[in-house]
């Protein structure tokens, strides 16, 4: 018997094609070995509803058009998880959309067509359903698709469902209605340039009455909310196989959290500790964060 699905994921879902290298990042010139490379699911909402399945949270995801090449590794992968795909489209035309990413530790460097993809003025992902989201008790939003994105915050607004998303600016509605709003370093450096950390966080924070974080890799994040005081934390300390995935991951952890109705201190707390085990392994999909494993790394401190 099917589990009640907890999690509704929209956004981007890829197969990732990546490459570890073993001695350090390309060169221009140089040659470079490949440790290991593979074929998964990834994008930030692939890799969060794996994230999620592992640490116990049944998922129901809808974004991105499947392909020829991606469909099938895809139903492959989550044959045997608590992942309902049902909602996700199939275009027998198209072999789907990937990416290729490159790794050394620290260091990565993703490649796609994805500039081509949105200056094309097609379509290539779905139209959020309120049938899928009814019945969820929390959900996750990609920004990346315009008005399909703002209908799935719109639809869970009506519905009462609290949802996180990842680098929405102060002014977009997926802000300032967020449960929990997940900031880059890249975002705020890009679309807040010039301004420090704190500006940009005092900004987020009097938009919303969600809570905001703003990760900055492996540097203190800030977090906070309107009318109260900005908090500081440093991530977990964890030696580096890949970053792949960890701001994913991060999400992910803030789903479960939200939907575990932690304080907020407990929020950061536990999506940092599963980012942290998800550097510490490659690849992520077939390694991804076990709650056992976030449980020790908190216990550590």
């Amino acid at each position: 018997m099917e589990r009640e699905v907890q999690a509704y994921l929209f956004g981007q879902i890829l197969g990732t094609h990546s490459f570890l290298l073993k001695d350090g990042f390309l060169k221009p010139d140089e040659y470079s070995e490949i440790g290991e490379q593979y074929f998964l699911p990834g994008g930030e909402t692939g890799t969060a509803a794996t994230v999620l399945d592992s640490l116990g949270i049944s998922v129901r995801m809808d974004g991105t058009f499947l392909g020829t090449q991606v469909a099938p590794m895809l139903k492959a992968f989550y044959e045997n998880k608590n992942v309902d795909l049902s909602p996700m489209s199939i275009m027998d035309d198209d072999n789907g959309v990937m990416d290729y990413v490159v790794i050394a530790g620290l260091v990565r460097s993703p490649m796609g067509h994805f500039q081509t993809l949105f200056s094309s003025g097609k379509r290539w992902w779905s139209v959020p359903r309120v049938e899928d989201i009814a019945g969820c008790q929390v959900a996750a939003i990609d920004p990346f698709f315009g008005e399909e994105t703002l209908l799935a915050a719109e639809i869970c607004v009506k519905l009462g469902i609290p949802y996180v998303t990842i680098d929405a600016p102060h002014e977009t509605y997926l802000h300032q209605h967020a449960a929990i709003n997940v900031v880059s370093k890249e975002c705020a450096g890009s679309h807040y340039q010039g301004m420090a950390p704190e500006a940009v966080m005092e900004l987020m924070m009097q938009n919303s009455n969600g809570l905001t974080i703003l990760t900055q890799g492996g540097g203190e994040m800030l977090y906070g909310r309107k009318g109260g005081p900005l908090h500081r934390r440093k991530p977990f300390d964890v030696v580096v196989r890949s970053t792949l995935g960890a701001g994913d991951t991060f999400k992910a952890g803030c789903v479960f959290a939200l939907l575990h109705d932690m304080p907020d201190d407990d929020i950061v707390r536990f999506a940092s500790a599963c980012s942290a085990v998800a550097i510490s392994r490659f690849p992520l999909p077939l390694n991804p964060p076990k709650l056992e494993e976030v449980e020790e790394i908190l216990a550590r401190g």
